[in-house]
């Protein structure tokens, strides 16, 4: 009791502190926070300007640190995302307000493999074959085009374990994985047309010794999330600056284009996430089917289960 009391009180006490104007913006570890920090800073000072709102940036090491920190209450807006947002709708009390718009129209973003550009890795094909002899990097475990979206299309159709296929493996973000490629640290890795692109622009030496050996299907655009206790006066400041924002100014256009070569935000919710749990509930389904300690009563339970929380999305 006393414990849940505690617990009641952080909140309150969290919440009391946005409502005095202090909002802290969480930014999910896709690359180094220096590079975060540059891309975001500026549109994170209009938001303060714009809003009256306090605003500051809140980094973390690693996605699960941005969604600890909105579930308590230590973050009250974030960019995750798709599978970090679900888990923060989830787990944190989140609720998505805005979606992300590519400048090209585009509407959405794909995952990749990619290996060294001399690399005898050629094909998909190539990397089920050889698991036992490549080092591979994954992505965040909260990551949707570094982890879930990979872990479903490559592994899970293919029923294979990364962590039984490969000689080694181990987990880093987006830039990191394609440093370690460019580098031959490892042999191949996960990461994302978006990542790739800012990769192109920054580090172009980098990005000429990495080759892409597999795209997904398209990923819906990154979400924006905020904390559902907010005060809802809070709430509408955040969305009508969203929602507006790099409609007209050039300035602020050039802000979101150099964020994720986007053209603004737009509204959305929680449905957004809907493609990102079939996934998920997907890859779930298929690690129960091949799971060899299980009983096939407990496998048969477990499906079931599934089954039915995928029957309920439709």
């Amino acid at each position: 009791m006393i414990k849940r009391i505690a617990v009641a009180l952080g909140l309150a006490l969290g919440l009391a502190s946005a409502h005095a104007q202090d909002i802290h913006f969480g930014i999910i570890s896709t690359e180094s926070s220096q590079n975060l920090k540059s891309d975001w800073q500026p549109l994170l000072d209009d938001m303060a300007k714009q809003t009256g709102l306090t605003v500051k940036a809140f980094f973390a090491p690693d996605y699960a640190g941005v969604i600890e920190g909105m579930r308590f209450n230590k973050v009250h807006v974030a960019w995750f995302g798709n599978k970090s947002a679900m888990e923060a709708v989830d787990r944190a009390n989140g609720e998505v307000f805005a979606q992300m718009v590519n400048a090209d129209g585009t509407e959405g973003y794909t995952s990749h493999l990619i290996v060294h550009r001399e690399s005898p890795i050629r094909t998909l094909d190539d990397v089920l074959k050889n698991g036992k002899s490549l080092s591979f990097s994954n992505g965040d475990p909260n990551s949707t085009s570094g982890f879930l979206v990979p872990g479903y299309y490559v592994f899970a159709q293919n029923k294979i374990d990364p962590k039984a296929h490969f000689k080694v493996v181990r987990n880093a973000n987006h830039e990191a994985n394609a440093l370690a490629v460019a580098n031959r640290q490892v042999d191949v890795a996960t990461n994302n047309s978006e990542n790739l692109d800012k990769i192109k622009e920054r580090q172009p030496e980098k990005f000429k010794d990495i080759r892409i050996i597999w795209t997904s299907p398209l990923i819906p655009l990154d979400p924006l999330v905020m904390h559902k206790q907010l005060p809802e006066a809070t709430k509408a400041k955040i969305r009508n600056f969203f929602y507006n924002y790099a409609k007209t100014d050039a300035r602020e256009k050039e802000i979101v284009m150099k964020i994720s070569k986007l053209s603004g935000f737009k509204p959305s919710s929680n449905a957004q996430l809907k493609p990102i749990r079939e996934l998920d509930l997907f890859s779930k389904r298929n690690r129960v089917e091949g799971d060899s300690t299980l009983s096939a009563s407990d496998r048969q339970t477990r499906l079931a289960e599934i089954d039915q929380q995928l029957a309920a999305l439709k």
